[in-house]
């Protein structure tokens, strides 16, 4: 009996131990799940950088490939249409985006289009002084733009062997004139086709000395708009010396939509204002409309002839046109704010809110109607009550860029390259290390030497400056030239130093001469790919760190040296300074 008392006993304690070490789970995991979800709740703010959109933080901060400002992730996109993507309330906030409602308004025809152009010269009122003979310029005596010239004035002295030897035919008919008067007036002719008549010849008939420069004189009046020649330069019959236009009159070009062309006609009144003169209206007539069509703007032009003898109109200016096209009919058409309206060539784009309530756009194509004051008429892709973005389209842009769907530049959607998406490939494709070869102190020592420039160099490309880092590079060359093969003592020594210095030496030469920053990294690419292999063969007894950055030459990659571990990008200065990471450490 005592036996089976022990045995309920030891039941009953069973179940309240139990109870007490598993009783109480439910919740405790209801506890775990709520605390679960509030932490979830808080890592959904994500951080990401618009060029490198792999990256992904918890907190606001840099990124830590290229050093840009860290910017809200776009929230999951779950239960959108393939085309649309969503930004978050802070990344709307931080893009300042802004959207309206678009909607129509009466289009009466009566009250005219406005169209845009720009002033331009009248080629039919321009004229070209030329050269009636070969010759050097001794003197140009007409050297500015715009300056004024007048027939008859003297624009240029020339000497001409052609002309001395012309001379000297000339003084000898005229000595024989009485009995071969028709060698003479030939003679005279010759130099009447070249221009060269008056005065200075017959001083060179009453004195008999031949002139080594004769003066040429404008046989055409205007304003220079072109001058094709200068001091010392050389002549040929028939080419220009200078162009001048007479800006009495100037043309109007007005840019006119395909869909408008019906619209106007040659002999149309338009009406004509400037911002340089926005109280007066200036009369003129359509005297041409262009027969052929623009292929790429999809436009034709449209000119208007303008009276400029006060000079009111400069060439280059932008002007207004206004006309009216002579219908009645009214119209209702949809318009869109001209900030909305992203242009890529023969595309025009607008980014739409799908819904008031949630942050969720897509891209449409739209094309586009006449100009309404600030806003442009819609021919299709829209309609009366679509919300577009006024205000950040670019920043919304480049939010459907990184998602991959359709955007201003990517017409048929996908992931957009940023260039890192390689990066892992470029890093696994770049060759083995190089095999260390034991070399004389003395050799090392000149190869740091060059180690040395070339860091001048580096820091001169960081800071964009062409003059230092040109300076540097010349002083590079220098301490490349004292770098003793003959201090390589085996032959695989000296074929890899050969290797090595030869390339370096001649994209050294390449960098000196070059003017441009651009061309000066490229070469500075280049050097540091066969620096970076010579130390890795030979060494320069110091701690030298191989950076790397896929996104520099057109995201091709490149690297470069440096004596820090901080990463400080040569390839893009300001622009992505951080940009890159160390690749390798050289002992």
């Amino acid at each position: 009996m005592k036996k089976y008392l022990v045995y309920a006993v030891i039941l009953v304690v069973g179940l309240l131990l139990g109870k007490l070490f598993f009783g109480g789970t439910t919740e405790v995991q209801e506890t775990k799940d709520s605390h679960n979800h509030n932490e979830t709740s808080v890592v959904n703010e994500m951080w990401t950088c618009s060029m490198h959109p792999q990256i992904m933080q918890p907190e606001a901060g840099d990124c830590p490939i290229c050093g840009m400002d860290l910017i809200p992730a776009e929230t999951s996109a779950e239960g959108l249409l393939a085309d649309q993507f969503k930004l978050t309330k802070n990344a709307m906030a931080l893009a300042n985006i802004e959207t309206t409602i678009v909607g129509q308004s009466n289009a009466d025809n009566n009250d005219g289009i406005t169209l845009s152009g720009k002033v331009v010269i009248n080629d039919d009122e321009t004229a070209i002084q030329p050269a009636h003979f070969n010759g050097r310029i001794e003197k140009l005596y007409v050297t500015s733009l715009g300056e004024k010239v007048s027939r008859g004035q003297a624009v240029a002295k020339i000497y001409s062997p052609e002309l001395i030897a012309a001379q000297q035919e000339l003084i000898t008919a005229y000595k024989l004139r009485a009995s071969q008067p028709q060698l003479y007036k030939a003679v005279q002719t010759k130099f009447k086709n070249w221009k060269v008549h008056g005065p200075q010849l017959d001083e060179v008939v009453k004195t008999g000395n031949v002139k080594t420069s004769f003066t040429i004189y404008s046989h055409v009046s205007g304003v220079v708009t072109e001058i094709a020649v200068s001091d010392g330069a050389h002549i040929m019959d028939g080419k220009p010396i200078f162009k001048v236009s007479n800006l009495n009159t100037v043309w109007a070009n007005f840019d006119v939509y395909e869909n408008q062309i019906s619209l106007f006609k040659k002999g149309q009144d338009i009406k004509v204002v400037t911002k340089a003169y926005p109280n007066k209206v200036f009369n003129a007539k359509v005297s041409y409309i262009d027969p052929i069509l623009n292929s790429q703007t999809r436009t034709v032009t449209l000119r208007a002839l303008l009276s400029n003898k006060d000079n009111v109109f400069k060439p280059g200016m932008f002007v207004e046109g206004k006309i009216e096209t002579g219908t009645e009919t009214t119209k209702q058409v949809v318009v869109v704010p001209a900030s909305a309206v992203l242009w890529t060539g023969k595309r025009s784009v607008v980014y739409t809110k799908a819904t008031s309530k949630e942050s969720i756009f897509e891209m449409k194509e739209i094309e586009l109607g006449s100009k309404i004051g600030a806003n442009y008429e819609v021919v299709s892709g829209l309609n009366n009550g679509d919300e577009v973005v006024t205000n950040g389209a670019f920043t919304v842009d480049a939010a459907a860029q990184l998602q991959g769907k359709k955007s201003m530049m990517n017409k048929s959607g996908g992931k957009t390259i940023t260039g890192h998406e390689r990066h892992m490939k470029m890093e696994s494709d770049k060759v083995a290390k190089n095999v260390r070869i034991k070399v004389s102190k003395d050799f090392q020592d000149e190869l740091a030497a060059v180690l040395e420039s070339y860091i001048l160099v580096k820091d001169d490309l960081i800071n964009e400056n062409v003059a230092a880092s040109t300076k540097n590079a010349k002083e590079m060359l220098l301490q490349i030239e004292k770098v003793n093969m003959k201090l390589l003592k085996t032959e695989d020594a000296r074929k890899k130093g050969e290797l090595f210095v030869s390339p370096i030496k001649k994209e050294t030469q390449l960098f000196v001469v070059s003017e441009d920053i651009k061309e000066q990294r490229k070469h500075f690419k280049n050097i540091s790919a066969k620096l970076l292999s010579a130390i890795e063969v030979f060494g320069v007894n110091k701690k030298i760190y191989s950076h790397f950055c896929p996104m520099a030459d057109s995201n091709k990659g490149a690297f470069w040296l440096s004596k820090e571990d901080s990463v400080v990008n040569p390839y893009f200065g300001e622009a992505m300074l951080n940009c890159g990471e160390i690749n390798q450490i050289l002992e």
